[in-house]
Parts: structure tokens; C-alpha cells; sequence
């Protein structure tokens, strides 16, 4: 089911691969005149339509539940990238690239949404990071059938790369209409239909023993709890957007937002949108090979991630991981101060770049990469889960669409200094990481609480714990946790 609903990712990141290629494309360059700041706008607008998109799902993702929407968010985006393989114009292009965008800010706000809601507490960290798998899955397919097909004599070298982003959409659209996605238990509780809740949970879970009954019976109850425990603490702002704000759910927002604007801030996209470009800066002028080792080098990452992510845990992976990406980015701004007017006579200064490119790309797919999606996901409560993930989301393609529009411009004006802005945001991600982000692995989302009260309960804290430990007991939670144990 995770790896189904993952295809979301595929789409958004063929997107991403498939673009550095098309832009520097003869047939597409005929087509479509562009400036650096067109070329910025026409990538960045893809982001723009996702914020807008990953919105929607803030606002109806509760009342039509996750596989419908996700249904719905597949049809857009197929629509969009039907408009953009068909484009004769600038504006058609940035109108398509607008519309599947928000198809994209959709499926990415929703899958790892779902995936969360679907996972065991032990194997959370790693189903989820099957986005981030995805989303490098699709940057490397994208970016090398825009290898393959760049040399076609004619508009397909462009058209066909962009008309394949269709294929995983459609895909995924199949398995939502055909019921290959069981109903998220924890929206179905939501929604007051229990008895459907412990049966998709069941089903879920995929076993029939008394153990795994007994292992889901106890799931279940911890879901009614959380459920109770939101209703009777947040009784006036429950569910609303309101409710993210306060006191309470501050630092969980906080979390949730700053995560998504580290991720992007880190420059990731920056070389997967315009890695030709930078690499041009580094003295390469045959450098697509050396671009798409990008994508690569990011897809090897992922899997140590997802077989540490629940060994280890997240907040170890994000300190090493920014350590890693600031020296890294900071290397790079000193080799283009020293030798950047003169690479050819400095060619091990030029390849000892490339090489800080690719360790920042390892660090990144370890860390901001597969983390970006998980952390938002799984520290909201079950009643504004769908916001909080939401604003999340649209914090990542809020400072997406800033990193497309002004990249080309920076790259123009100084490459150190965007290396060097890059470097700042990965430090300031390791501060970030370091004294603010809890560690979450191993953690039930319904027992996220616990977390954010670890340093020092206020009244308040102890409060709603002695209120849980209430709700618990008369829904006989407590019962079923003895008889577990007797078993």
C-alpha cells in the first residue's frame, strides 16, 4: 500500500529530472526564447501551483478522506501534464506546468500523509521515506529519458520526456479507483466510523493470529483515546487552522514548516532544477553526465536511510547530514573564489568540486532529504493531522518556487555566493536540528504528546496526562493492555 501510494513522489520528481534537461534542449530552445528570469519563472511555477494545491488539501482533506482526494489530485495532474507535452506557447507551457503543479502539491501533501496514518510505529521512519525513494526514483528516470531523447531531430526530443510524467499519474489514479488503497483507519476514526476503522486496520496489518488481532485491538483503542482526548481538551478550535497556533501545537508547527524550508534551502533542488548551469560555473561545458550522477548519487543515499532511519533515528541523521551539506556547499564557494577564472589550468580543483556536489547530495538523500517528509507527517494530533501536514507541504513549495525563481539570477550575479547563501541555510539547519527537533523514532502518533512534554510537564501538561490516563481507563485500554501481556 505504502509503496503504491508513493507513486505520488515519482510523479513530482520526474518533473524535476526530467527539466534540466529539457531547458537546455536546441529544439525546445527554438520553441520557447527564454531569459534567466523567464527560465525561472517557467520552473517555478510548477511549485506555485503545488502550494496551492497542498492548500486544498489543508481544507478538504478531512471531509473526502485521503485516497479520494488523492484520486482527484491524479486527474489534475494529468490534466496539467497533458497541457505541457502539448504546448505551443510560453504561456500553455507555464499555464500546464501550473496546473500539474497543483496535482503535485496535492499528492505530495497527501502521501506521506497517508503513509503515516497506515504504518506501524516501528516501521514508520523507513514505509514513509518510500516518498523520498520515489521522489529520487523519478528524478533519475526523468532526467535520463531526457538524456536519451535529447538528440531526436525534431520536437519530440522535448515532448515525449514530458508526456511520460503522465505514466505514474495514471497509474496511481488506477489503484485509488480500484480499491488497491485501504481507507485510513485514523481518518475513518475521525469521521466516527469505527467499526470500518478496526476493520481497515486489520486488514492493514495482515494477520489473522490472536497476536496481530490483539496487536490491532490495541492500535485501535489507542486511536479512540487520542480521538476523545483532542475533543475534550480543544473543544472550541478542534480541526481548524486556528488550532496550529496555539500554544500547544506551536512547536509542532514550527517543526513542520521550518523542516520544509531547510530541505529546500539547502540548495537540493537548486542543482537538480539548474545542475547543468552550475556545473557550467565549475568550467564543465559537456556536463549533463556529471548532472544526472546528481540524481544518482541521491537515489544510492536513500536506501542506508531507510535502514537507519528507525535503527538510529532522525534527529542523528539531520546533525550529521547539515554538518556534511554546509562544509560541503562551503568548499565549493572557496574553489569558484580561487579558481573560478581559470578552471582549465585547475582541473583537480574543478573534479574536487564535483566531488563536494556529490558528498552534499549523499548527506542530503541520508538526512533533509527522507526526514523532510517524515518529521511534518507524524508530530500532529489525528484532528489537524491533514492541516498541519498541509502547511507543511506548502511551506516546502513556498520556498521551492523561491528557490526556481531566483537561482538563475544568483547563479548569474555571484556562484560563490549562492554556494555560500546554501552553505548558511545548512548550518543554520544544524542549529535548528541540534537544540529544537525532537527525536521521534519508534514513537506512536498517538502517543506523540509524551515527546513534546519531555522537558519539564507544565500544569497544563500534567493536566491533560492525568485526563488520557481517565479516557484510557473508561475505554478499557488499560484492560487490554493486561490481557496482552498475559498472552
Amino acid at each position: 500500500c505504502a509503496l503504491l501510494a508513493s507513486l505520488g513522489g515519482l510523479s513530482f520528481g520526474y518533473d524535476q529530472g526530467v527539466i534540466a534537461n529539457v531547458l537546455v534542449m536546441a529544439y525546445f530552445q527554438r520553441r520557447f526564447v527564454l531569459t534567466p528570469l523567464s527560465t525561472g519563472f517557467m520552473t517555478a511555477f510548477l511549485e506555485l501551483g503545488a502550494l496551492l494545491g497542498s492548500i486544498l488539501i489543508g481544507v478538504f482533506g478531512d471531509a473526502q478522506g485521503r485516497g479520494r482526494m488523492m484520486s482527484y489530485a491524479c486527474l489534475v495532474f494529468i490534466v496539467g501534464g497533458s497541457v505541457q507535452c502539448g504546448s505551443f506557447r510560453l504561456w500553455q507551457l507555464i499555464v500546464g506546468r501550473g496546473i500539474g503543479g497543483v496535482g503535485v502539491g496535492m499528492l505530495s501533501t497527501l502521501t506521506p500523509l497517508y503513509i503515516s496514518e497506515i504504518s506501524p510505529p516501528h516501521m514508520r521512519g523507513a514505509l514513509m521515506s518510500l516518498e523520498q525513494l520515489s521522489i529520487v526514483s523519478g528524478v533519475v528516470l526523468g532526467f535520463w529519458i531526457g538524456y536519451a531523447t535529447r538528440h531526436i531531430d525534431n520536437e519530440g526530443s522535448w515532448r515525449i520526456p514530458l508526456a511520460l510524467q503522465l505514466v505514474p499519474g495514471i497509474v496511481l489514479l488506477l489503484g485509488c479507483v480500484s480499491g488497491l488503497l485501504p481507507t485510513s483507519p485514523r481518518w475513518l476514526v475521525l469521521r466516527d466510523r469505527e467499526p470500518e476503522a478496526e476493520e481497515s486496520l486489520r486488514r492493514l496489518r495482515n494477520g489473522e493470529d490472536e497476536v496481530n488481532i490483539q496487536v490491532s485491538s490495541i492500535e485501535f483503542m489507542e486511536m479512540r483515546v487520542e480521538k476523545a482526548l483532542i475533543q475534550r481538551t480543544s473543544a472550541k478550535d478542534v480541526g481548524t487552522w486556528a488550532m496550529l497556533f496555539t500554544a500547544k501545537y506551536r512547536p509542532r508547527t514550527a517543526i513542520g514548516v521550518l523542516m520544509m524550508a531547510f530541505q529546500q534551502w539547502s540548495g537540493i533542488n537548486a542543482l537538480l532544477y539548474y545542475g547543468p548551469t552550475l556545473l557550467s560555473t565549475l568550467g564543465f561545458s559537456d556536463n549533463l553526465v556529471i548532472s544526472g550522477g546528481i540524481g544518482i548519487t541521491q537515489l544510492v543515499a536513500v536506501f542506508p536511510a531507510i535502514a537507519l532511519i528507525d535503527r538510529v533515528g532522525r534527529k542523528p541523521l539531520l546533525r550529521s547530514g547539515s554538518a556534511i551539506m554546509t562544509l560541503s556547499h562551503f568548499i565549493i564557494a572557496m574553489l569558484i573564489i580561487v579558481f573560478g577564472s581559470e578552471w582549465s589550468e585547475h582541473p583537480v580543483a574543478a573534479w574536487s568540486a564535483v566531488g563536494c556536489i556529490y558528498l552534499f547530495t549523499f548527506a542530503y538523500g541520508l538526512s533533509f532529504g527522507p526526514i523532510g517528509w517524515v518529521l511534518p507527517s507524524e508530530v500532529f494530533p489525528l484532528s489537524v493531522r491533514s492541516r498541519g501536514v498541509a502547511l507543511s507541504t506548502a511551506s516546502n513549495w513556498a520556498n521551492n518556487f523561491l528557490i526556481g525563481l531566483v537561482t538563475p539570477p544568483l547563479i548569474a550575479l555571484s556562484a560563490q555566493g549562492t554556494f555560500t547563501l546554501f552553505a548558511a541555510a545548512c548550518f543554520g539547519g544544524y542549529i535548528w536540528c541540534t537544540y529544537w527537533v525532537p527525536e521521534t523514532r519508534g514513537v506512536g502518533l498517538e502517543e506523540m504528546d509524551a515527546v513534546f512534554r519531555k522537558d519539564g510537564a507544565s500544569d497544563a501538561g500534567r493536566e491533560e496526562g492525568e485526563m488520557r490516563r481517565q479516557i484510557e481507563e473508561e475505554l478499557g485500554l488499560g484492560r487490554l493492555l493486561e490481557e496482552a501481556g498475559r498472552a
